[in-house]
């Protein structure tokens, strides 16, 4: 089969068992390098994915995806939840209510955000019926001013089931000050724990009593929620609804709240894998001093090549050839090794847990109790690119050294 001369020495050179072994090492040494490096970025990008669906899931799990908010209360939340469910990307639309108090318990105090909700709808928008550890959240019944907390909340203040607790609400008035507090005790019929920062800032009552702490009849809610298929239409989809159901209504989503966090997470996968690729360039340039050393032990033959008339233009693509060999069987090496890791980490850690009896993730530490991974077609398609472009590029300086080689200069010597 016809091949260039360029390509059949390269790769000649690339499988020859080289006089000078030190060389041969080196090479070596940096197909693992660059492997280890392709590997590490496919396992580690990988986690953090893991751990950003992780995070999605459970905090957008438990805050609104969007809102559809009255200028004034609602006084009937059907119609609005009517029109917002002719939207094809909405799924459901429910009656809810926020606030921002302080609880009190024993002298010790917390901000806290408090949600109303309908016990009996809430699971159509939200997972907080899924990670109830304490009680029911069926027990929010309207009068009797029930509140469910989060696990951090509850570890904190000592709380369990039965036990009161203050909420302590802000109103406006015609005191000198604006404003004086209001205060309403409130029943713990329930715990929840989703393993996010929201265990110890959120907690739910019942829509009704939300109503009456706010002064409002029974039946009126603050906005609707809405659950949306797409979370990062959401803004879109929000103000669409808003804008056709007039004046009265403003529009609000997760990208508000919650935006600033995944911003940061998106930023830190952003600078880790930066960080990393530094590793594959190493093992990549690496390729420039076995490429310089193959010059040098090659000297004589690359001189005779010349002398039987080579260009300079081949002996400068058979030392590109050789060194982009040794990039793509590195690459393709640590991409496979890194999926196949990315695959398996969690069982892996699993292992490791087991035989050494400790936990390297702990649930009473972290939110999550095992290690989340997420492999991604994209990202390795990008790593593997990465490690072919920076190996490639190492090869050109040699190369072009190789290239400027003098026969005489090269056989007098050799």
């Amino acid at each position: 089969m016809f091949r260039p001369l360029s390509i059949f020495i390269g790769m000649r050179y690339t499988r020859a068992k080289r006089r000078n072994r030190f060389v041969s090492f080196i090479s070596m040494t940096s197909m693992i390098g660059l492997a280890l490096g392709v590997l590490a970025m496919i396992v580690v990008l990988s986690v953090m994915n893991g751990f950003q669906r992780e995070m999605s899931s459970r905090i957008l799990g438990m805050v609104p995806h969007a809102t559809i908010v009255g200028v004034k209360p609602i006084d009937d939340w059907a119609p609005v939840a009517a029109a917002a469910l002719k939207n094809p990307a909405v799924t459901a639309a429910v009656p809810f209510t926020e606030m921002e108090g302080m609880l009190s318990y024993k002298g010790s105090m917390q901000p806290i955000q408090i949600s109303g909700v309908d016990p009996a709808q809430e699971g159509k928008v939200s997972i907080v019926a899924q990670h109830i550890v304490q009680g029911r959240l069926d027990d929010l019944k309207p009068g009797e001013f029930g509140v469910v907390v989060g696990e951090i909340t509850a570890r904190r203040f000592r709380l369990n089931v039965g036990d009161k607790i203050t909420l302590i609400v802000p109103e406006v008035s015609s005191a000198p000050g604006g404003i004086t507090p209001r205060m309403q005790r409130l029943n713990v019929v329930g715990v929840f724990k989703v393993g996010a920062e929201l265990d110890g800032s959120m907690a739910l009552i019942h829509v009704a009593d939300a109503a009456q702490m706010q002064r409002w009849a029974p039946n009126q809610v603050q906005s609707v929620r809405l659950a949306v298929k797409d979370l990062y239409a959401a803004p879109q989809v929000s103000a669409a609804i808003a804008g056709s159901l007039g004046a009265g209504y403003k529009a609000d989503d997760w990208t508000h709240t919650q935006g600033s966090l995944f911003s940061a997470m998106k930023m830190e996968k952003t600078m880790i894998g930066l960080l990393l690729l530094m590793i594959v360039a190493v093992a990549a340039f690496n390729i420039i001093a076995t490429l310089i050393m193959v010059v040098n032990d090659k000297g004589a033959d690359i001189a005779i090549l010349r002398t039987i008339g080579a260009t300079p233009r081949q002996i400068m693509a058979i030392f590109m050839v050789q060194g982009t060999v040794i990039g793509i069987v590195g690459t393709l090496i640590g991409g496979v090794l890194g999926v196949v890791a990315a695959l398996n980490v969690s069982a892996l850690v699993g292992w490791v847990e087991r035989v050494s009896g400790q936990h390297v993730f702990s649930s009473d530490v972290y939110f999550v109790s095992n290690l989340p991974s997420e492999l991604q077609g994209g990202d390795v398609l990008l790593i593997c690119s990465a490690g072919f472009i920076l190996s490639f590029l190492a090869t050109v300086y040699p190369a072009w050294r190789a290239a400027k080689i003098e026969p005489a200069h090269a056989l007098r010597y050799s």
